[in-house]
């Protein structure tokens, strides 16, 4: 009987203990209720169809997977905002039930919740690299893929979905309220969506999760010069420090946490202040950018009667451009019909990926400038500069054009194309084909008259067999400096401009 009277020692008279089996155990339900949560179901579905309404089409098919890596981190940003809000409102889901006194006699402390919460982020980390993964693989197995990724560009959009996680967990450990959730992700949308945060290619802007820096021109791998692995290295320990902070808060005092935090804010820190350094480039990388600006060491490459000099990570791409050279040649007369030439890719690389200097026109006869992006209006912009050398023998003597040699010279560039009218209207600055305008090219623009647009479009409107012969059979009269657009228009068969051309007069 006295064993039947000594009353019990009280359930919450010593702190229970838990083991890590419950903790994952618990993790692993948080997890599977945090990726059905209404907010991550929908950011990743947004995701996804971003993913594919965006890499069907991107970059027409010949992307640089330079470019690509950091084409990736954005988008995950939403990802995190939803995970944030949805791991808030799961660590507060007890107190807003009013069922936090019953977790007293359960084996998990809140300190041993927290971290299930924390662990709960993983796989919506995981699913988010899958994206990433899925995303750039995409783009690497296009036929015109050409360049090299950064691994650590890469793991910037999972890296922002683990930091914006854990902010959500410690914030709900830190201010126990609803609504504090809501008010993050709304400043933290206003902060870096909206751009609102630190702005230029400096160390504070690389405070921020992603650092998008706008390409006008895409550069060789090893000239980028961007702090990425530092970048990821703070992301990271940002990321699991927030988290081992949300653990030492709920309570989690243990020698463990207090070394996880210790550890993963030096990670922070190392992070950080290298990536600022690394934003200014060393003198050895503004000695690079400045010989592939002015001596570029290029790869060389003979297709046919021509020579293809690009980059290294372009030379897969000089048949391609054998191919346009081919076709605008084959329609050409004279002498130019079998011309050697050389193709050059240039760039300036000088002031990094924010520069959008102009390349001048080469001055050397038979040579011929391609640029780092193809595809799309890339295509009859270079099949324009070949013409243009074919015309006029020197890219500087082409900008120069302003008589009847224009018509010849956007003939031999748009006629053989799938759509030679829509070309015209893409290689022309103020996409039309009716009055004057600028043409568009790999170095100093052309410029088309009324007139001269106009007996163009009447060139294209007809078939090209007929005009073809009339080139070839008038190819030195029609590339005479000086021949009227009128002159060349009889030549070719079609009506004449109704009015004299200003610079012809």
């Amino acid at each position: 009987m006295s064993a039947v009277l000594t009353p019990a020692a009280p359930a919450v008279g010593t702190e229970p203990r838990a083991g890590a089996r419950a903790v994952l155990a618990l993790a692993r339900f948080e997890a599977r209720r945090l990726l059905l949560s209404a907010p991550v179901v929908i950011a990743f579905a947004v995701h996804v169809a971003w993913i594919v309404w965006r890499t069907r089409s991107s970059w027409d098919g010949h992307p640089a997977l330079q470019d690509v890596d950091r084409a990736t981190q954005s988008v995950p940003m939403l990802v995190g905002l939803a995970v944030l809000l949805s791991a808030n409102l799961a660590v507060l889901r007890s107190a807003r039930h009013g069922t936090e006194q019953h977790f007293a006699v359960q084996v998990l402390t809140p300190w041993h919740r927290t971290a299930a919460h924390a662990l709960s982020l993983v796989p919506a980390v995981l699913l988010t690299a899958l994206c990433v993964a899925g995303q750039f693989t995409w783009e690497a197995l296009k036929p015109g893929a050409i360049g090299h990724g950064s691994p650590a560009e890469l793991l910037v959009g999972p890296l922002t979905v683990l930091l914006f996680g854990a902010l959500g967990v410690l914030s709900a450990r830190v201010v126990r309220s609803a609504p504090a959730a809501p008010l993050l992700v709304v400043l933290l949308l206003f902060t870096l969506v909206l751009g609102t945060g630190p702005d230029g290619d400096s160390g504070l802007s690389w405070l921020t999760p992603v650092v998008s820096a706008i390409s006008f021109d895409t550069l060789p791998s090893e000239l980028l010069g961007r702090p990425a692995a530092w970048h990821a290295l703070y992301l990271a320990g940002a990321g699991l420090c927030a988290a081992f902070l949300a653990v030492l808060v709920a309570g989690g005092r243990h020698l463990a946490v207090r070394a996880g935090v210790a550890l993963s804010l030096a990670l922070a820190v190392t992070g950080g202040v290298l990536q600022a350094r690394g934003v200014a480039p060393s003198p050895e990388l503004t000695a690079a950018r400045e010989r592939a600006s002015v001596r570029p060491d290029l790869t060389c490459a003979e297709h046919g009667r021509s020579t293809y000099c690009a980059f290294p990570e372009w030379a897969p791409r000089t048949g391609t451009w054998a191919g346009v050279v081919d076709r605008v040649q084959s329609l050409a007369g004279g002498s130019a019909h079998d011309q050697p030439l050389v193709v050059r890719q240039r760039i300036d690389a000088r002031y990094g990926l924010e520069g959008d200097a102009a390349i001048p026109a080469l001055t050397d006869a038979h040579q011929v400038t391609v640029g780092t992006a193809w595809g799309g209006n890339r295509v009859p912009e270079f099949a324009g500069a070949v013409a243009a050398v074919l015309v006029a023998g020197t890219e500087e003597a082409a900008g120069e054009i302003c008589d009847g040699r224009m018509v010849t010279l956007m003939w031999l560039a748009l006629s053989w194309q799938d759509d030679p009218m829509d070309a015209l209207r893409r290689v022309r600055l103020d996409d039309s084909v009716k009055g004057s305008a600028v043409v568009l090219s790999p170095t100093n623009p052309l410029s088309m008259t009324e007139g001269q647009t106009d007996v163009v479009r009447r060139l294209l409107e007809d078939p090209p067999a007929r005009a073809g012969e009339q080139v070839k059979a008038h190819w030195d009269e029609l590339t005479e400096p000086g021949v009227t657009t009128a002159r060349a228009a009889e030549l070719l068969g079609v009506a004449g401009p109704g009015k004299a051309d200003s610079c012809e007069e």
